[in-house]
């Protein structure tokens, strides 16, 4: 991967990192499933009306857009409201690097070296870390939840390396519009008209920030970033980034909500450092070896 490559990555896991923190803010005045259709709401218009549709087929954008919109993001919003930290949320989450790598495995066949095994591995012991230290603040039916919506945050990792698609702002844009619909349709369920209605007209500016956040930095920024990366290099090299994603989301969880950040913390960060280090070690020397 370029160096230039890098730092884009590195700007995307920072923007998720610190999202959570906002997400946690947002989720103080407006209800997990009104709020991420907002979200998605505010990606799709009115730059859909301007930007022509992708060159890519729909069933693309339509499983893109239920995979992320309401898969990760709803499922998400409504863990995070109540039956998680910010911290461990983005954790928890990151389970989408083994989901993706292994999704990729068996669907698509891109090679696994040893080395990347070995790194995962290493990576995923960090996670463990702090699934054993449980922080006490975090329920068995979030931790499943937020694990559902990392694995259909892989899904659509694996949607956007099939669907090859060369402007990537476009089908992130046309992509959000299917992500309305089930949101929507969830949040009258579980929240009820009143509910939402009283969300969008009722909001603060703070809340409205974070949606607005939420829909241009995170969203079309950071995964804009995110599937240009991903079409341009394999996701067993791009994906591993995204175990920075804790390491941005707890410091800046523990900066500025004060969620307490003991030595196993720290330890489990390390770890996840140490295993990103050695595959992107082993992603730099297989590309200078393929250029010579």
């Amino acid at each position: 991967m370029k160096l230039s490559h890098q730092f884009l990555a590195l700007l995307v896991v920072f923007i998720w990192g610190t999202n959570f923190v906002f997400i946690r803010l947002g989720l103080d005045e407006l209800a997990p499933f009104t709020f991420a259709t907002l979200r998605f709401a505010l990606v799709a218009f009115p730059l859909m009306l301007f930007i022509p549709k992708p060159a890519v087929e729909w069933k693309y954008l339509v499983s893109y857009g239920v995979f992320i919109g309401f898969g990760q993001f709803g499922l998400l919003f409504w863990a995070m409201q109540a039956n998680i930290t910010p911290g461990l949320a983005s954790l928890i989450v990151q389970m989408q690097v083994f989901f993706t790598i292994l999704l990729a495995y068996f669907i698509t066949k891109e090679a696994v070296s040893s080395r990347q095994l070995f790194a995962l591995s290493l990576c995923f012991i960090g996670l463990m870390f702090i699934l054993v230290f449980n922080d006490g603040k975090t329920t068995a039916m979030g931790v499943t939840v937020v694990l559902l919506a990392a694995l259909s945050w892989a899904c659509g990792n694996l949607v956007v390396k099939k669907a090859e698609a060369k402007n990537v702002l476009a089908f992130i844009i046309w992509s959000s519009l299917f992500a309305i619909p089930p949101l929507f349709l969830i949040a009258m369920i579980s929240e009820g008209s009143d509910q939402f209605v009283q969300g969008v007209t009722q909001a603060s500016w703070q809340a409205w920030g974070v949606v607005l956040w939420q829909s241009v930095g995170n969203t079309l920024i950071g995964y804009g970033l995110w599937n240009f990366l991903l079409n341009r290099y394999s996701a067993v090299m791009v994906v591993p980034w995204a175990l920075l994603v804790p390491v941005f989301g707890m410091s800046a969880s523990a900066f500025m909500l004060g969620e307490s950040m003991p030595w196993w913390k720290l330890v489990a960060m390390a770890m996840i450092l140490a295993g990103l280090t050695i595959n992107l070690t082993r992603s730099q020397t297989k590309q200078k070896t393929g250029a010579n």
